[in-house]
């Protein structure tokens, strides 16, 4: 069941990095209890629009429009994004020597949803239930953030920080590279936990595999900047059989044509 209202508009969008333009109007519209998919070859843009979604600095909007629940969220820093709701689980995870998970996740918590919720006994309740659901033990919750940490426990880092958080809007760009089936399972089934009727997902991704374990209601074909193609999860069957070509030819010669 979905959200009749949007969750997630973007209109129209577009933007570069260091003066080359990198995204050239893209339009998604995503309702809560919705799961998309945007998929695409390398280059293609999807990872910039994931940053340009969070305000991440390097990236000039340079036209269109960004609408979380009707709020324009371009004037916003990021904090202020995630505030509103919006959380992205970024392709590769930073170590922060020094503060542990637990710290680090209070003071997200704290950041987000305010001090009620990071009451000791309320807060470690939720971390640790949230932590067996992902397969991560005590030990792990008092280890510095991401240091030394293997692919898999970063990538379920992301997760058990989507989790806190309680986000409306979940970015999860390519969420799955580097992980092997058992952990894969294990993301997916955290990112099972929060999806519901209130909740937006967009999995950003170049494979299928992911995709089994969270169906997607609609998939879309990022190639050159521009949303190619959209449908439903056939098309993900369709790319597994032909690749990107058959979609990538007739998207190049429709950008080469004058306005």
């Amino acid at each position: 069941m979905t959200d009749a209202r949007p969750l997630l508009e973007v209109e129209n969008l577009e933007a570069s990095v260091a003066g080359k333009p990198i995204l050239k109007g893209v339009s998604l519209s995503i309702r809560g209890g919705e799961v998309h998919a945007l998929m695409g070859p390398n280059g293609s843009g999807k990872s910039t629009l994931s940053n340009v979604l969070m305000g991440h600095p390097d990236y000039e909007v340079t036209g269109g429009a960004v609408r979380l629940l009707g709020e324009d969220l371009l004037p916003l820093a990021p904090e202020e994004r995630a505030r509103r709701g919006l959380f992205l689980a970024v392709q590769y995870p930073v170590a922060i020597p020094g503060v542990t998970t637990v710290q680090f996740l209070k003071a997200c918590v704290e950041a987000v949803r305010g001090r009620e919720a990071t009451k000791a006994a309320v807060f470690l309740r939720e971390l640790r239930e949230n932590a067996r659901l992902l397969d991560l033990g005590e030990p792990f919750l008092n280890r510095p953030i991401n240091e030394g940490f293997s692919g898999g426990e970063k990538k379920r880092m992301e997760i058990l920080q989507m989790l806190m958080l309680k986000p409306r809007m979940v970015v999860l760009d390519e969420t799955d590279s580097g992980l092997d089936i058992d952990a894969l399972k294990i993301v997916a089934r955290g990112v099972q936990r929060l999806i519901g009727p209130e909740i937006g997902v967009l999995i950003i991704t170049h494979y299928e595999r992911i995709l089994t374990h969270l169906p997607p209601d609609h998939v879309h074909i990022l190639v050159d900047g521009r949303i190619a193609r959209s449908g439903g999860p056939e098309l993900v069957r369709e790319l597994e059989e032909r690749g990107y070509d058959w979609v990538r030819e007739p998207a190049t010669a429709a950008a080469s044509e004058p306005d």
